[in-house]
């Protein structure tokens, strides 16, 4: 089997790119989409919204009619404004309305609620409340605490967009251990450590974290 990663950010890249090596050791990343042989995975992405759709499922769509070896082609993109459900019926008329077709391989969409920082803000043992907090962090937490609540359900704070703060509050929630976080180097983020406590918290909370744990439900069906 092999799979074809359509992803949103340069974010994404790098993390799924590594939760992938976790969840299925007995496939391979291949750097090329033509080099993939049994049981391989390719990953492209940084097309933003919506131009992963107008520029980035035409490219992915060719390459996988010229290799004739995927199984999956496998949209990852942000909910942002959207509840989960529009961003998934914007991405299916997008595709009825440019009349393109994917009769030769099944899509899965996974739309990350409400980006994938948010999915990042679940590590609660990077983040307890109840210890001593400092502003700006406090604020936020006395806002909504996403060690306590359902991250996928965080609002926009004082931001314009739920994308933003939420990167914010997870920036915030770094720093406050000492650490750094970027889109373009998400450093512990992307450990094993910090993986293995987003798996814990949809273990612990079967309602937290829904998008996540279909992702994942997903990746753990095709071992």
């Amino acid at each position: 089997m092999n799979l074809y990663f359509l992803v949103e950010g340069v974010t994404e890249i790098i993390l799924y790119r590594t939760w992938l090596k976790y969840l299925l050791p007995n496939f391979q990343e291949v750097k090329f989409h033509d080099q993939v042989t049994q049981n391989c995975y390719y990953i492209i992405g940084d097309y933003g919204f919506p131009g992963i759709l107008d520029d980035g499922i035409h490219k992915a769509l060719d390459n996988i009619q010229s290799s004739q070896k995927y199984d999956y082609l496998i949209l990852c993109v942000d909910a942002d404004e959207e509840s989960v459900q529009e961003r998934q019926d914007y991405i299916y008329q997008f595709l009825e309305k440019k009349k393109i077709a994917l009769t030769s391989i099944p899509l899965k969409i996974f739309v990350q609620n409400r980006c994938i920082e948010t999915w990042l803000l679940g590590n609660r043992k990077l983040f307890d409340s109840r210890q001593p907090l400092e502003k700006p962090l406090i604020d936020y937490t006395n806002y909504y605490d996403v060690s306590r609540y359902d991250p996928e359900l965080l609002g926009k704070y004082n931001q314009d967009y739920y994308a933003e703060f939420h990167e914010i509050y997870l920036k915030a929630i770094f720093n406050a251990k000492g650490l750094k976080y970027t889109k373009t180097r998400p450093r512990d983020a992307q450990e094993k450590h910090y993986f293995e406590q987003l798996l814990k918290r949809i273990d612990q909370e079967p309602e937290h974290l829904q998008t996540f744990r279909d992702f994942i439900s997903f990746c753990e069906k095709l071992k």
